[in-house]
């Protein structure tokens, strides 16, 4: 690394020389100015604006602006007369814990570096001191003829330097924070902390900035005459938060990659059968979708019936339901053989085969009905032969109760029996 900067760490009657070199580097990518006609590079350049003519950097120098407007030339020999102690020197003020340094105040970041064999011994003194009282030094250093605030702390085994903002440079949070009242319930905090918990910890190692690539990709199609397809623009994800209950529970369930459910629960998945399986399986596709429909009436008959029926209900629904299947695979059976058996070899139109169906439940309809007449008539038969015995029975009571009864002279009225001998 290339140092910026050579001076001594004063600490105490302790002098470490030292080198000063930048720990962090930009990466980002950056852009010229041009003419959109002819793609020549656009230029700043110095102008007076009093004389209107360009002006050298020999020209150039330094001046203060008061409020009136008038200017105050300064010079770089004004500045170096100045009392600066920090002007080649890093002098540590105290020592402070890690947690006391705000870090808003951070600001850029260097490694400072032993200069020379002599000030090894001093660094690695200084660098052991800090790893083993956990605790940061807070120093003052001129760079780029200023003097700065800073504090030093061990990266493995270096000594680093973070510029540190004045504290009269934080400007306070006044009018940030939310106006109204907000009240945070037990419940979304817990909610809240499920979610860190979820998410874990971040590997900074692993972050990158992937605008960056973006864009050296672009650069690199543009230049090699490829064309560049836009792509497409994502929903923003902003927006009101309506429930933050829902919130916080949608994103633990997505960072714990479920699947998003109303009510909660995981669905249950089912295998689709394909058309021929469920043929095969129904008879047909007619016949399929009217069993659907008919199995999907009746589940919803049961359901409606399973609500304001008892236990002996349900039971006597259950027994009938064989016996109605027997009798309903029974009667197809028998219709679809009587058809098999009325129908000529040669195939007829359906109109045909469907009157004729019509015509046979109308003639076994028929012979139902007559059945049904005679077996009325006859039973109508056997009750009036009953009647008729009933009627006798009674008159031949009636006759002998009245044949046992004596007149008013106490005889008898029932007729002698003549005796024969024998």
């Amino acid at each position: 690394m290339r140092s910026i900067w050579n001076g001594a760490i004063s600490f105490g009657l302790v002098s470490i020389p030292v080198k000063l070199m930048n720990a962090t580097e930009n990466h980002s990518i950056s852009f010229r100015q041009i003419h959109l006609a002819d793609g020549g590079r656009i230029r700043y350049r110095k102008v007076c604006e009093l004389d209107e003519r360009e002006v050298s950097g020999a020209e150039t120098g330094k001046g203060y602006q008061d409020p009136d407007g008038t200017v105050v030339p300064i010079t770089d020999e004004d500045l170096a007369s100045l009392p600066l102690p920090t002007a080649k020197t890093i002098e540590i003020e105290g020592f402070v814990p890690a947690s006391a340094v705000d870090p808003l105040q951070l600001d850029s970041a260097y490694y400072l570096a032993a200069n020379g064999v002599p000030a090894g011994k001093p660094y690695a003194l200084l660098r052991e001191a800090l790893r083993r009282s956990e605790k940061v030094a807070v120093a003052k250093y001129a760079l780029r003829g200023r003097e700065r605030l800073g504090m030093l702390r061990v990266v493995d085994d270096v000594i680093a330097l973070h510029g540190l903002l004045w504290p009269d440079e934080i400007r306070g949070p006044e009018g940030v924070a939310p106006e109204t009242d907000v009240r945070i319930r037990d419940a979304e905090l817990d909610l809240a902390d499920a979610l860190m918990n979820t998410l874990g910890e971040a590997d900074l190692d692993t972050l990158h900035d992937d605008y960056r690539e973006a864009v050296e990709e672009l650069v690199a199609a543009k230049a090699a005459g490829e064309p560049v397809e836009p792509e497409g623009e994502e929903e923003p994800g902003g927006g009101e938060v309506i429930d933050l209950m829902a919130a916080l529970e949608n994103s633990v369930r997505a960072a714990k990659g479920s699947p998003r459910q109303d009510d909660g629960e995981v669905a249950d998945v089912h295998p689709i059968e394909s058309g021929r399986a469920a043929s095969k399986r129904g008879g047909g596709g007619g016949g399929t979708e009217k069993a659907g429909g008919a199995a999907a009436e009746g589940r919803g008959s049961k359901a409606r019936g399973a609500k304001g029926a008892g236990p002996e209900k349900k039971a006597s629904d259950e027994a009938r339901e064989p016996a109605a299947k027997k009798k309903a695979a029974a009667k197809k059976s028998s219709t679809g053989t009587t058809t098999a058996k009325k129908s000529p070899a040669k195939k007829s139109p359906a109109k045909k085969s469907s009157s004729t169906k019509s015509a046979a439940k109308k003639s076994s309809a028929g012979k139902a009905s007559a059945g049904k007449s005679a077996a009325s008539e006859s039973q109508a038969k056997k009750k009036t032969a009953a009647k008729k015995k009933t009627a006798a029975k009674k008159t031949a009571a009636k006759k002998s109760s009245s044949g046992t009864r004596r007149d008013a002279s106490g005889r008898s009225s029932r007729p002698a029996r003549t005796r024969t001998s024998a």
